[in-house]
């Protein structure tokens, strides 16, 4: 099943991954250093229109608590623009293939899944929204959830650095971004958007065609502005897609070329994220750190899922392959992207834990600014941890690592855990799974556990689709969304700012920086999340897995 061939391209994807996020991460070093460009002649005329327009003082900066605040209102005023237009897609413009209103527990759960930056999708894409809930209600949102994503984790990095430490702030979230919009986000969308189209994905307004195929049947041929949608949803990390069954479908990924394309796309920000956190703090060995312990366990996931298909074969989809599937399955996972290229109910249990992996751990690399944002969770609970046994001051780049600093980097671990579990429990003990026809075996378990799952990590992927288009299952999933989505920021931004108040040391008494931690980091993740999670794996995906065995004998 895999050759030197398939470890070629592998290996070949991510050195080009590697090598243009390491430039990007350069361009983003100007960008949110506020550092003189050349551009700045074409995008400051833009930003400074924008501030006047929403009333922002460009030179005013936030404390971490008010950078969070307007975050989750910015969220919150997002969200609700998104539900008002799906809600009322009937009756509004740019809906040539009239559409009817969406009901009142789908726009919620798609405004808050957009907003979030997850794209789950309980709708039917191109068969049920209008083109102007297409474009505003979610590829709007999609550049603003991962704008978002981009700022909190810049404002994060400040802290850590400690170089605004006099002023004690976080800098300005409407500054960030916006800048992240014009100068980042809007930009690279629209120059791969070009790209997709030259790979063959469609985009236009003039409505869906009916023609006669060449067995004399009708068929409509549903297109729209699908490339550009395609463009900001993997490079975001939103996930989902214009259609249902997302770059399955072959107007959304028509192609190897596109394939490769998109995969690309989900990868090249959060890659940059830990080459741009070594630049603000100074220190590259610093990035270096995060980036081998990210895709240290973004390759074990892939090992996990290839060697089982493998030595067990692959049972999936085969317009791409089974290397394709799956290389593209574990990573829309370990950078919680969400979108996917083949059914997950064909893959072999093994490929669906690899897959849990990267979603329950979130920083594999992680989706974009969030997973970084994750991985520092992980290093403090880690310098902390080691620190103890080895009988030295805890400390991450200078400063010390309080009790407080690792009583609220737990609380934003086990959040997950706990965000994830009740609400399955609840869907069990309430009869909701048996109401949408699942059952209790392995199987339904492992798709119920998923979609909670999915939804905690902002990913999207699911297994229930249109089926989980229910009230609970709407509520529910959008509830864990955001708390999945902003009870990690509020921590991060609580530790960066207590961190940033402190002095710096230059005695270094734990290194952060060499070859070793890495490697004990990625153990000391793999223990926090199999301890909690273990249980759970065992009775859906794994359990599931050794009944396949057993009918096979």
């Amino acid at each position: 099943m895999i050759g030197i061939r398939h470890i070629l391209v592998i290996a070949g994807l991510w050195a080009a991954i590697i090598f243009f996020a390491w430039i990007l991460s350069k361009y983003l070093e100007i960008v949110y250093g506020n550092k003189k460009s050349k551009l700045d002649y074409i995008f400051d005329p833009v930003d400074n229109f924008i501030y006047a327009i929403i009333g922002v003082d460009k030179n005013k900066t936030m404390k971490w608590k008010e950078y969070f605040l307007h975050v989750f209102i910015f969220s919150i005023f997002t969200a609700a623009i998104s539900f008002l237009i799906l809600y009322y897609q009937g009756i509004l413009p740019l809906n040539p293939m009239q559409f009817p209103d969406i009901s009142w527990s789908l726009a919620l759960n798609t405004a808050m899944s957009i907003s979030s930056n997850t794209n789950l999708q309980h709708y039917a894409g191109g068969s049920q929204l209008s083109y102007l809930s297409q474009m505003v209600g979610i590829q709007f949102l999609q550049f603003t959830s991962a704008a978002t994503g981009l700022a909190v984790a810049v404002a994060i990095f400040r802290g850590f650095s400690g170089k605004r430490n006099q002023t004690d702030d976080l800098g300005n979230f409407y500054v960030d971004l916006t800048r992240s919009l014009t100068r980042v986000l809007i930009p690279l969308s629209f120059i791969f958007a070009v790209i997709l189209v030259a790979s063959g994905i469609p985009q236009s307004l003039s409505g869906y065609r009916q023609v006669l195929t060449l067995s004399g049947v009708e068929q409509v041929l549903k297109t729209g502005p699908v490339a550009s949608l395609v463009a900001i949803m993997q490079l975001g990390t939103n996930g989902g897609g214009y259609f249902g069954s997302n770059s399955a479908y072959p107007f959304q990924n028509p192609n190897p070329i596109s394939n490769y394309i998109q995969m690309g796309l989900m990868m090249i920000i959060p890659t940059s994220m830990p080459f741009l956190f070594g630049r603000m703090v100074n220190r590259m060995k610093e990035g270096r750190t995060i980036l081998i312990a990210s895709y240290g366990l973004y390759a074990i996931d892939m090992v996990i899922a290839f060697i089982t298909v493998t030595v067990m074969g692959a049972g999936m989809e085969t317009r791409f392959g089974p290397f394709s599937s799956v290389f593209w399955t574990v990573t829309t996972t370990a950078f919680t992207t969400g979108s996917v290229n083949a059914s997950l109910a064909a893959f072999n249990p093994i490929v669906i834990i690899a897959a849990f992996m990267g979603m329950l751990i979130q920083a594999t690399p992680g989706g974009i600014g969030v997973g970084a944002m994750y991985m520092l969770m992980y290093i403090v609970i880690t310098v902390f941890i080691v620190g103890l046994m080895a009988g030295r001051t805890p400390e991450y780049l200078g400063a010390k690592i309080t009790a407080g600093d690792v009583k609220l980097a737990v609380i934003g671990f086990l959040s997950h855990p706990i965000i994830i579990l009740i609400p399955t429990v609840i869907a069990y003990a309430g009869g909701y799974v048996h109401a949408i026809n699942y059952g209790t075996g392995p199987t339904s378990f492992t798709q119920i556990f998923y979609e909670f799952t999915s939804a905690a990590a902002n990913n999207g992927s699911d297994f229930l689709g249109t089926t989980a288009n229910t009230p609970f299952f709407n509520v529910s999933t959008g509830i864990v969304m955001w708390a999945g989505r902003f009870i990690p920021i509020f921590v991060m931004l609580a530790i960066a700012g207590r961190i940033q108040e402190r002095r710096r040391s230059n005695e270094i008494t734990l290194r952060t920086d060499d070859l070793i931690f890495p490697i004990v980091l990625i153990a000391s993740i793999f223990i926090l999340v199999i301890l909690t999670f273990f249980p759970f794996l065992s009775v859906g995906p794994i359990l599931m897995h050794l009944e396949g065995i057993k009918n096979a004998l």
